[in-house]
């Protein structure tokens, strides 16, 4: 089952780093070619709320099962789309197979092993799910650059099938409720999937679309208020709703959601404005960028080995303040670049970050899940690995707002420096004249360069700014400690007296 999400989770990010080969192959537009993403995350987002209580209706088994059968399948159809609109309908098809193993795996880690093992297989799960972003964009590159981009997609069949085999001779979790399927709640889920897939359409194409100035992102943000409040009110009054929103009211479920979505924030933002950096200022390619950013990953797998033990033996809440204050203080020391900046300015802020991210994955997730009855984690993991997701797409968002934003401003501030009047300026001019003496038009060709160079500039500070930011939202998370609950890892029992 691992092994399955492994797939699903690399699907999203190998396939990021290859867009530009897809878009030639389907001969689409710039513009056009981030369906390919949208679709997939769309569809993502909207089944995974659902996997709850899909997985009591059909069973643990079978819903896996199906899950992964069919996202290798759609994989297959992928490799062999013959135009855009055929790629957008597999890769939707795909995320909403695919969407339904991740909250299935962690599910599965509260209700299949005792309390003593839950610390080892929530490592094992949680590994995966954070190096698999960061394996992703340099297995992608290197297929990409090898063999073909259709590659990106077949590499899944063959896993994809033993996956399937594996958990359907072996898997035995827990008895389908076919009594569910005749009381099917059409309305809870039409409000659900109109919601959620309204929510993330205006999250991803909100930036490009200049936000409120497009109709379309008008409407899109009034069907998704509109179904919320109706998916709000239907889930919370109904006898048997499709997603059990009253699992908020356990403090340290809720808590624990807030912390998904915060991590949610840094992990898909950080993904997102390294490649931004080492393409857009580096000049990098898929290749290279996947060398810089794999020791995140490498990092996370070595900071496994401390925190299993260290968990046995250290306050969850300890452990939870160490690994947030580590990750705070990577993305900051992340926020010192300038364009010289090399692979070993890159590696130490990334090493923190990677080695935090265990030490903040592991007590999150025994406070959300491993206090809960038996019976309410099938649907709560659906949640909280929804919130996790739900941060990243508004993280992207805001992130690539304040990137236009930001650009402007530092470009602007620059500017009033390189002024006719600036002695530096006009020395520098001076010099990239000189250089091109032998162009028709040296003195437009120096301006076209120096405008290059300040834009540059702002780009880094815009992402410098960025990385400062996502720095500050995690030491402001440690202002809801006071909130977290004493959970003992290792026995999945709340402390006394909280």
């Amino acid at each position: 089952m691992v092994f399955g999400i492994f797939m699903a989770i690399l699907d999203i990010q190998i396939v990021a780093s290859s867009l530009e080969q897809i878009q030639a192959g389907l001969s689409a537009t710039a513009d056009e070619i981030t369906w390919v993403q949208t679709a997939y995350l769309v569809a993502e987002v909207v089944v995974i709320p659902l996997s709850g209580w899909l997985a009591r209706a059909l069973s643990t088994r079978y819903l896996f099962v199906l899950s992964c059968g069919g996202f290798t399948l759609m994989s297959l159809g992928c490799a062999l789309a013959w135009n855009l609109p055929s790629m957008v309908v597999f890769r939707a098809l795909q995320g909403l197979f695919g969407g339904a193993m991740i909250p299935t795996v962690f599910a599965v880690i509260y209700t299949l092993f005792p309390p003593r093992l839950q610390p080892t297989m929530t490592i094992v799960v949680g590994m995966v799910v954070t190096v698999a972003p960061t394996v992703g964009p340099v297995l992608g590159g290197y297929l990409t650059e090898a063999v073909s981009w259709k590659t990106l997609f077949l590499i899944n069949l063959v896993p994809g099938v033993l996956v399937c085999l594996a958990t359907w001779l072996y898997l035995r979790v827990d008895e389908p409720d076919w009594a569910l399927l005749k009381r099917i709640d059409f309305l809870g889920i039409l409000y659900i999937v109109v919601f959620l897939g309204s929510l993330q359409f205006v999250l991803e194409e909100g930036v490009k679309e200049q936000w409120f100035e497009s109709r379309e992102i008008v409407f899109f943000t009034l069907v998704a208020v509109t179904s919320g409040i109706g998916m709000f009110y239907r889930e919370l009054t109904i006898a048997e709703p499709i997603v059990d929103l009253w699992a908020f009211r356990n403090r340290n479920f809720a808590v624990g959601c807030v912390f998904s979505f915060i991590i949610g924030i840094g992990m898909f933002t950080l993904l997102y404005l390294m490649p931004v950096y080492l393409a857009g200022v580096k000049g990098l390619n898929s290749l290279q960028i996947g060398e810089y950013i794999m020791v995140t990953g490498l990092f996370q797998l070595l900071s496994a080995f401390a925190a299993g033990p260290l968990a046995k033996i250290m306050d969850s809440r300890l452990m939870l303040v160490l690994g947030l204050s580590g990750f705070a203080l990577g993305s900051w020391m992340n926020g010192n670049l300038t364009y010289d900046a090399g692979y070993w300015e890159f590696f130490w802020p990334q090493a923190i970050r990677g080695f935090s991210l265990m030490f903040c994955f592991l007590p999150i997730n025994s406070l959300a899940l491993g206090t809960l009855p038996p019976e309410e984690v099938k649907n709560a993991s659906g949640l909280y690995n929804l919130m996790r997701n739900l941060g990243g797409a508004i993280g992207l968002a805001v992130a690539n707002t304040l990137m236009i934003q930001l650009n402007k401003q530092h470009y602007a501030v620059l500017r009033e420096a390189v002024t006719p009047g600036s002695p530096q300026a006009q020395t520098f001019l001076g010099g990239l004249q000189e250089r091109m003496a032998g162009l028709p038009d040296a003195e437009s060709a120096a301006l076209r360069q120096l405008y290059g160079l300040v834009m540059r500039e702002a780009e880094v500070l815009t992402i410098n700014t960025l990385f400062q930011g996502l720095g500050l939202i995690f030491l402001l998370s440690l202002l809801l400690m006071p909130w977290v609950g004493k959970v003992s890892v290792g026995s999945g029992e709340v402390g006394a007296g909280h």
